[in-house]
C-alpha cells in the first residue's frame, strides 16, 4: 500500500482524510466507502483503476478514520456527507468524476447524483443500491432485536461496543454482516454478543486488515459512524426529480444480507430501481457477500474496470 499517498483536505471547517493513488490529469474515480469500513476498504479497487491510468481517491467520511469528528456528531446527516463531497471535490478542482459507494457510501452516491448530476460521469453501488433520499423504513416487521433498530437507539450501541476495544468490535460487525441472516439479537443479548470470541474472521478478511481497522476506529471512535448511517435513515431531503440518467452499475452479491431487509427485493426486482436509473446495469456475483469488494477484489476490479473503460474517454 506505499504506493497510495495520504492528504487532508480542509473542506465545511473539518480536515478531511484522503487516500490517493493515479496521475492528476487523469479520469477521477472516488471511492464512498460504508461501515464499519473507512478508506483502506478500497484498497484493492485503488490500486487497479490507478494501474489502469485512472485517478483512485478514497476519502475517510467526518467523524471516521483520520478525518476530523464534527463539532456535533449527534446531528450529522447524509447531506453533511454529500456537502462535503461536493466541497473535496471543489477544493482539488475535479469537476466530474465517477463515484462508487458502499454499503452507505451508496447512500451518498445516491444524494450527490440526484443534487449534483453535472458532476458525475457515472456510478457503480455495492451492497446497497441507488435510493433516492426519503425515509427509510428497514425495521418494518422485524424484531426489536434487529442490529439497526439496536444501534438506533441512543447510547445503547455505544454502551455495546464500549466493553470491548475497536478491533473486536470491527471483527464482529464484519463477522456480522458477512454472513447471509439478518443479524438480530434474542431479547437477553446485546448485537455483539451475537459473535463468540471463539468465531474465525472470513477467510478473505485478514489479521492485518482487522488491525488497520482496528487502529483507524481506535482513532475516530464510533460517536459519528452510528449517527451515519443508522441514526440518520429518517432524513428527508427535498428532491424534486429523483432520477438520475448517467451510467451505472450495481454489483449484487446474491449472499448479501442485505438483500433480506423489507422491500429491498422487490425495488430491485419490480423495475422500481429501473425506472429511477434507466442507465443501470445490474451484476450478480453468486458468492458475494456484503462486503464484495474485499472478498472477490479479482471479480469486481474487472467490472469497475470495464464499467470505466465503457464510459470514460480515458484511451
Amino acid at each position: 500500500m506505499e504506493e497510495i499517498e495520504h492528504k487532508y483536505i480542509e473542506v465545511n471547517g473539518l480536515k478531511l482524510h484522503i487516500a490517493e493513488i493515479g496521475s492528476g490529469s487523469s479520469p477521477v474515480v472516488v471511492f464512498l466507502h460504508g461501515f464499519p469500513e473507512i478508506w483502506y476498504s478500497w484498497r484493492y479497487q485503488m490500486l487497479a483503476v490507478a494501474k489502469a491510468g485512472y485517478r483512485a481517491i478514497a476519502p475517510d467520511f467526518r467523524g471516521y478514520g483520520l478525518s476530523d469528528q464534527p463539532t456535533q456528531p449527534e446531528k450529522t446527516t447524509f447531506l453533511d456527507l454529500t456537502n462535503d463531497l461536493l466541497a473535496l471535490l471543489d477544493a482539488l478542482n475535479i469537476s466530474k468524476v465517477f463515484l462508487i459507494g458502499k454499503d452507505f457510501g451508496s447512500f451518498v452516491v445516491s444524494y450527490f447524483s440526484i443534487l449534483h448530476k453535472e458532476r458525475v460521469s457515472g456510478f457503480i453501488v455495492m451492497g446497497v443500491p441507488f435510493l433516492p433520499p426519503k425515509p427509510l423504513e428497514f425495521k418494518q416487521g422485524l424484531p426489536e432485536g434487529f442490529y439497526i433498530s439496536r444501534f438506533g437507539v441512543p447510547g445503547r450501541a455505544e454502551a455495546d461496543f464500549g466493553r470491548l476495544d475497536a478491533k473486536t468490535v470491527v471483527r464482529n460487525v464484519y463477522i456480522l454482516f458477512s454472513r447471509s441472516e439478518l443479524p438480530i439479537a434474542n431479547e437477553d443479548q446485546e448485537i455483539m454478543d451475537i459473535v463468540q470470541p471463539s468465531t474465525p474472521l472470513p477467510l478473505w478478511f485478514s489479521e492485518e486488515d482487522l488491525t488497520a481497522y482496528g487502529a483507524l476506529y481506535e482513532n475516530s471512535g464510533f460517536q459519528t459512524a452510528l449517527q451515519v448511517p443508522y441514526r440518520s435513515l429518517h432524513e428527508q431531503v427535498n428532491i424534486t426529480d429523483p432520477t438520475v440518467h448517467v451510467p451505472a452499475l450495481f454489483i449484487k452479491g446474491e449472499k448479501d444480507y442485505f438483500l433480506k431487509f423489507p422491500g429491498i427485493e422487490d425495488y430491485i426486482s419490480s423495475g422500481v430501481l429501473k425506472s429511477l436509473v434507466p442507465n443501470l446495469q445490474i451484476v450478480n456475483l453468486p458468492e458475494g457477500t456484503h462486503f464484495v469488494q474485499e472478498q472477490l477484489p479479482n471479480e469486481v476490479n474487472q467490472l469497475v474496470l470495464e464499467f470505466l473503460s465503457k464510459n470514460s474517454k480515458l484511451q
